[in-house]
């Protein structure tokens, strides 16, 4: 996530501030823009004006009056949530104080997935403007009362991702991340393996070239899935899944090796776009490799949405990760990114990379698409 500054009084901002802890400045989130911008009131209630585009009015998302939101839409736009929360179609029942707590966090991730879809410039609608193909998050309470055709579990179908309300709970989901013997289980983690799903159906599959492509590189998704599920629960990863996956999950289906590469991809990425914005470089006294090489030295010098090649974005992201973790160990708290690349894997994240590019490239300009757009 890259760092933001009020225009106002130049203080540094974070992407989920509501108001400037220096000029008091309420903040609002601008998607079109990229931007976080300070607010001034107008002589209408609840209309907001900003010199990053003067000729418009804007108000909150009817979610900032939950705190779970500080994006913008136009004063005259229909929609009373912005694009982001339009995404929604189940949240928990806010009747009970933990659940709000837990949607403000799911919101917070999900935020910043959203972030970062509109940065690749991907499609993203809601269901409820193209229910055959676009995007719906379903928060559930699988303890709780559930709609009609609402899922009880975490996972992707067809476009509906359903996120658990327990895995904003950090003791619940540390228990699961040890009853299923996993390195690494977040939020955010979530949000970005269950959206591949959902990109693999619109970016992959329609594509004769591209979906040969992926079988040479995962493996044949026509393989049966409830089976190949069924054997991985039973029988668990092969001793050697290190060399060929970033995760023993991603072992059990070519479909969820790539929702776990693509979570990954959007990991790496999103750390370096934070290395970026922060200026980062590391210069470690101890340095060298037999060969006279740099090991942990690097510079994050560039945007990692806008760099087309994979090798260099590898190459400043992995010293990262080896700093971080250092610092973490430093603290007693686990790494905070405790993966090894192998080169399969590797190849896999360059398969992303380089989709994403092509489709970036193609699609130039980021459109928030809302009831009535085109």
């Amino acid at each position: 996530m890259k760092l933001f500054q009020c225009s106002k009084c130049q203080h540094v901002l974070y992407f989920e501030n509501t108001r400037c802890e220096r000029c008091k400045s309420p903040l609002g989130y601008l998607p079109e823009l990229e931007q976080l911008v300070p607010l001034v009131a107008t002589t209408q209630k609840d209309i907001w004006e900003t010199t990053a585009m003067p000729s418009a009015s804007w108000r909150y998302c009817e979610n900032h009056q939950q705190d779970v939101c500080n994006w913008l839409i136009a004063a005259d736009d229909p929609d009373e949530l912005c694009s982001a929360c339009r995404l929604n179609r189940h949240i928990p029942n806010l009747s009970d104080s933990s659940h709000h707590e837990a949607w403000r966090a799911l919101e917070v991730a999900k935020h910043r997935l959203v972030y970062s879809l509109y940065r690749f410039h991907l499609p993203l609608a809601s269901k409820l403007d193209q229910p055959d193909s676009g995007l719906a998050f379903d928060f559930v309470d699988e303890d709780g009362h559930l709609p009609e055709g609402v899922a009880a579990t975490t996972g992707h179908a067809e476009g509906l991702v359903t996120i658990n309300i327990n895995e904003a709970d950090n003791v619940e989901r540390e228990q699961m991340r040890e009853d299923m013997d996993e390195s690494y289980r977040t939020l955010i983690g979530h949000f970005r393996h269950e959206i591949g799903h959902y990109y693999w159906e619109l970016l992959v599959q329609p594509d004769d070239e591209v979906l040969a492509r992926f079988r040479s590189c995962f493996g044949d998704e026509r393989a049966n899935y409830g089976e190949s599920m069924a054997r991985y629960y039973q029988e668990g990863a092969p001793a050697s899944w290190r060399q060929q996956f970033i995760s023993a999950y991603a072992t059990s289906h070519p479909w969820e090796d790539w929702a776990e590469s693509w979570a990954h991809y959007l990991h790496l990425i999103d750390m370096l776009e934070t290395a970026f914005a922060f200026g980062l470089s590391l210069a470690p006294a101890v340095d060298e490799s037999p060969s006279g090489e740099s090991l942990l030295s690097t510079e994050a010098t560039f945007d990692p949405y806008l760099q087309q090649d994979f090798g260099t974005i590898l190459d400043v992201c992995l010293p990262v990760t080896y700093a971080v973790n250092s610092l973490n160990r430093s603290m007693g708290q686990p790494d905070v990114y405790p993966f090894v690349l192998s080169d399969a894997v590797v190849a896999k994240l360059a398969f992303i990379h380089e989709l994403l590019w092509h489709w970036r490239q193609a699609t130039p300009q980021v459109t928030v698409t809302r009831s009535g757009s085109a």
